[in-house]
Parts: structure tokens; C-alpha cells; sequence
């Protein structure tokens, strides 16, 4: 009996089995994928596409793809909208308003995580609530006049004094961080005689790495496209203007006619930055996903 059955093959394992990429749950996770890349970059090519056109092409909007490839829309776009000056004004706001951002957030992450004082509670949800009210608009009145008090209305430093404290969001993302930091490594700095600004400035700061990095992905890429602020404090002062507000001195030429396709060059031209500080910080996105998971 044991010869008998011991001669027929033995069916396999995986007889029978649908591979993974063929079920369907899977065949419908990668449709409604597809889809939502779709949907996203879609815009985007089209305005990348679009850049290359004419006016009067673009304007038509009969074929997605230029009929000829007009690379001069960039060198006009640069000329035209005062690119490099517009440029450093977005780059200075979108640096400035990052590094004050995450110096600000991460110092009042770790002080109300580590100290106890009365109205810590209160502060907390002071914090909460400037991110679930959104006052938009109605503050662009009073916060400009707290610049004039100050002296700030012709500079960019009230932009970005003000930017700086809208910094809720990051102020939650790296509380969570702290708190993850063991108390023992404080405890065992003051032992050693470092003060807690010593503390924060040496070890805490190092270990948020992940998270400022994130943070910091965030903040520039909200301050790079800010454009209701700076176009508020640079009406009279057209030199001070970023590339949000700059680029829509392309949408009129000089007879008063819609330059879309500059527009398009210009807009095209603006997304290079984001790109880059994307690729500097993807290496804080990878390692704020892997360390969510153990096992």
C-alpha cells in the first residue's frame, strides 16, 4: 500500500493557488492606483506640455502635444518676469521662515513635553486650535498693522515673522518625537552638568532628525507657495515680490494681451525648487516610515 501510493506524484503545493498580482483584490488596488496618478500628474504634464506652446496654440487647446516645441517660452518667462530676483525673494522667505520655523516648533516640543507649568494645557490647545480654525483673510489687517507698529511692512521679515508663527502643525509633528525620546538621556545630561538648553541643543536636536526633516519638507513647500501674504506687504514695492506674486506680472504682455504660455514656462520654472528640497528630504521620509514598524 505505502509502494502503491509512494509512486504517484504528489500534488504540489502551489496547484490551484492564484498568484498574488492576479487576485483580485490586487488587480483592483493597481486600477484605483493608476487612476489617482493619473488624476495627479495629468495637470501637471499638461502645464509642462503647455509651456512649450504658443499663445495662440495653447489658447486653442486642440492637441495635448506642441505642434512645435517653443523651448525660447523659458528665456522669456525668465527675462520678462524678472525670474532671478523674484527667485531669491521666494528663496529667502522659504529658508528663513523654515529654519525659524523648526528652531521655534522643536524648542516649544521639548519644553512643554519635559517641563510642567500651569497653563501647559492651555498652550496645547491654543496650538490645536490654530490649526482647526482657519481665520484665512480676516487676520491679513490686524497682522499688518502689528509690521507697521514694528517697522516690518517694507521688509520681508514681517512675512516671515509671521509665517514662522503658524507653526502649529509642526509644533504636534515633532512633540511626538520628543515624547519618544527617553527622559534618561536628560536625566543622565544633567548629571553631567549640561544645562537644558545644553541638553536640547546636543542630543535632543540630533536625535529629531526624521522628524525636522519632515517638518522642514513642509514648512518651505507652505512658505514657497504663499501667495495672499507677500502680495499684501509688496503691493508697493514690486522688488520685494516672490515668484508666487511675481508670476503674475507674465499673464498681460505689453499690449495687453494673455501670455498663458509664459505663464506656463513661469509656473514650470517655480516647481524646481520643491522638487529639490523633495530629494534632500526623502531620506527623513524613509526613515520615519521604516521606523513605524517592528518585528
Amino acid at each position: 500500500m505505502q509502494q502503491a501510493t509512494a509512486g504517484k506524484p504528489k500534488p504540489s503545493a502551489s496547484s490551484g493557488v492564484v498568484p498574488v498580482f492576479l487576485r483580485p483584490g490586487t488587480i483592483f488596488l493597481w486600477i484605483f492606483l493608476l487612476v489617482m496618478a493619473f488624476l495627479t500628474l495629468f495637470p501637471v504634464l499638461v502645464a509642462i506640455l503647455g509651456s512649450f506652446k504658443t499663445n495662440a496654440e495653447l489658447t486653442a487647446g486642440a492637441t495635448i502635444l506642441p505642434k512645435t516645441w517653443h523651448f525660447s517660452n523659458y528665456v522669456e518667462a525668465w527675462k520678462t518676469a524678472n525670474f532671478s530676483r523674484y527667485t531669491w525673494n521666494s528663496l529667502f522667505i522659504s529658508i528663513t521662515t523654515t529654519a525659524g520655523t523648526l528652531l521655534v516648533a522643536s524648542m516649544a516640543a521639548y519644553g512643554v513635553e519635559r517641563l510642567r507649568f500651569a497653563g501647559r494645557r492651555m498652550y496645547v490647545f491654543i496650538q490645536a486650535a490654530t490649526m482647526f480654525i482657519s481665520v484665512g483673510p480676516l487676520v491679513l489687517h490686524p497682522q499688518f498693522r502689528l509690521m507697521v507698529t514694528l517697522h516690518l511692512q517694507t521688509s520681508l521679515w514681517g512675512v516671515v515673522i509671521l509665517l514662522v508663527s503658524a507653526h502649529a502643525a509642526t509644533y504636534f509633528i515633532l512633540y511626538s518625537f520628543v515624547r519618544a525620546i527617553p527622559r534618561e538621556l536628560d536625566e543622565a545630561a544633567k548629571i553631567d552638568g549640561s544645562s537644558m538648553l545644553g541638553t536640547y541643543w546636543r542630543i535632543i536636536l540630533p536625535l529629531l532628525g526624521p522628524g525636522l526633516g519632515v517638518s522642514a519638507l513642509f514648512t518651505f513647500r507652505a512658505a514657497w507657495n504663499e501667495y495672499i501674504m507677500p502680495l499684501v506687504f509688496t503691493m508697493s514695492q514690486p522688488n520685494l515680490q516672490p515668484l508666487t506674486v511675481g508670476l503674475s506680472n507674465l499673464r498681460y504682455g505689453a499690449s495687453a494681451a494673455a501670455q498663458t504660455h509664459y505663464m506656463m514656462a513661469g509656473a514650470c520654472l517655480s516647481i524646481l525648487p520643491i522638487l529639490l528640497v523633495y530629494v534632500f528630504a526623502n531620506k527623513s521620509f524613509m526613515q520615519m516610515t521604516a521606523g513605524s514598524i517592528k518585528g
